[in-house]
């Protein structure tokens, strides 16, 4: 039994010392000849020789890497788009909201002055600046624009600092602390971009905030398998073999599975946040009794009875939950829990509904309609529901549970024709009025017809 590995051992000897030669041989004739082979550079190719000789399939791998990051860079740009791409290493795929650059060529990152440069064989130098925000037309001030710069052979960069393998993808945070605006124009577009290069990217947060990361931590760990990189904490440059400038956004709390590399979908997305955030149940038929979380506001857009309307929610039969600004809506591993574990979510229109996505498939997002919120309320918060197997019930409140009707009247156009005033007082203007001077004294009989049927849903043993 020993001789055969000996004689293995034996037989390999000759070919170790001829590839060792071939090497050194061929390094020496670049030192002596070239005379440009950096110490580093001799260590790398001993290294990598001896790597392809222990493992024959170390340069595949190699070529594989740079294929994957080629191919999933170009799936993020299309038609003539791609074709530049392919053709230049340089494309941006301008949609009706946002502006994604990719780069498919070895860039250099200055994260000191956020500025991309790009080998380019065309004639002439070209700068882009983009704001690497999903919604271009969110004018946010705090967002400073990423300057790529195509550079021709006649002009010579920073020397890099760092050599990463993976893409950089470049994106800022915006304006954080709604948990509406940090899903829909940062989470769901980082999914939405990334998701398909299955973690091999490097993020590069332009306005790292501590914050955003304590509350999103997990979900951007799932993206990338690398630490998020602090422009503002390492002032240096970085080398990459390809870059993301910019996120590419669909809708509001929406995903077009047809414009997505990969297919991904809404289901697909809760998914995902399942495993991030570890929730524990799937299906509301594995919650054993029907528990309702009640969103409650305490600035605008109050419930001015909402006492009595917790009283009539558990006398229908539901473990009432009330849930008020505090800590624990900003710690989304413990809220996203809590919500997971709710069979009905209840809640005038608003952003503390976009936490219906952690809710489980056949729970219950009840939205309490006000005036003045239809489009937004079934844009926002209903067609998000129906997407990812939640039901979706909508109650619209009538013009007495309103108080616009004793600060306006009950015959103003304020109370009975809010189309006209966002035509003529503007989108801002109106968006004031209606959200921010609007409280609602809920009509407890109409009322209870909608958690009765919502009861009806959670409960019901063929669900």
């Amino acid at each position: 039994m020993e001789k055969e590995p000996r004689k293995l051992i034996f037989a390999a000897t000759p070919a170790v010392i001829f590839l060792l030669s071939l090497s050194l041989l061929c390094v020496c004739v670049d030192f002596f000849w070239g005379n440009s082979v950096p110490f580093d550079r001799w260590v790398q190719y001993f290294s990598t020789s001896e790597a392809g000789f222990r493992d024959g399939k170390a340069v595949n791998r190699t070529l594989e890497e740079q294929e994957f990051i080629k191919f999933h860079l170009g799936r993020l740009v299309r038609g003539e788009d791609r074709r530049n791409l392919d053709a230049t290493g340089f494309a941006c795929d301008r949609a009706v909201h946002s502006v994604v650059c990719v780069s498919n060529k070895h860039v250099r990152i200055d994260t000191r002055n956020m500025t991309v440069y790009i080998p380019s064989d065309q004639a002439v130098e070209h700068e882009t600046a983009v704001r690497p925000y999903a919604r271009q037309e969110d004018e946010l001030k705090v967002i400073t624009p990423v300057r790529m710069l195509q550079y021709r052979n006649t002009t010579v960069p920073p020397d890099c600092q760092y050599e990463h393998n993976v893409p950089a993808v470049v994106f800022s945070s915006g304006s954080t602390g709604n948990v509406f605006h940090e899903m829909n124009e940062i989470i769901i577009p980082l999914y939405i971009t990334t998701k398909q290069f299955q973690s091999r990217v490097q993020f590069v947060l332009e306005d790292y905030k501590p914050s955003f990361m304590t509350k999103y931590g997990k979900v951007l760990s799932r993206l990338s398998a690398y630490e998020v990189m602090n422009p503002a904490a390492n002032g240096s440059l970085h080398c990459f073999p390809g870059s993301v400038v910019g996120l590419k956004y669909h809708d509001n709390l929406a995903l077009n599975s047809s414009d997505i590399p990969g297919g991904y979908s809404m289901s697909d997305f809760r998914h995902f946040l399942r495993q991030a955030y570890d929730l524990k149940f799937l299906h509301v038929s594995q919650i054993t009794k029907p528990r309702l979380m009640l969103l409650s506001r305490t600035n605008t857009r109050r419930f001015l009875n909402e006492d009595e309307m917790i009283a009539l929610m558990e006398g229908i039969g539901f473990q009432v939950i009330v849930i008020r600004r505090s800590k624990l809506i900003s710690n989304l591993d413990k809220f996203s829990q809590l919500i997971n574990s709710c069979t009905v979510l209840v809640g005038a229109h608003g952003a503390g509904l976009t936490n219906e996505i952690f809710l489980p498939s056949g729970a219950v997002m009840v939205q309490v309609e006000l005036i003045g919120t239809e489009w937004a309320s079934n844009t926002y918060y209903g067609d998000t529901a129906r997407a990812m197997g939640v039901h979706y019930l909508r109650y619209k409140i009538e013009a007495d549970e309103s108080s616009l009707v004793k600060l306006y009247g009950r015959n103003h156009s304020v109370v009975t024709d809010p189309g006209s005033v966002y035509a003529n007082a503007g989108y801002r203007a109106a968006r004031t009025l209606y959200l921010d001077q609007q409280n609602v004294r809920i009509n407890l009989v109409r009322f209870r017809e909608t958690l009765v049927e919502a009861f009806s849903i959670v409960t019901d043993l063929d669900r």
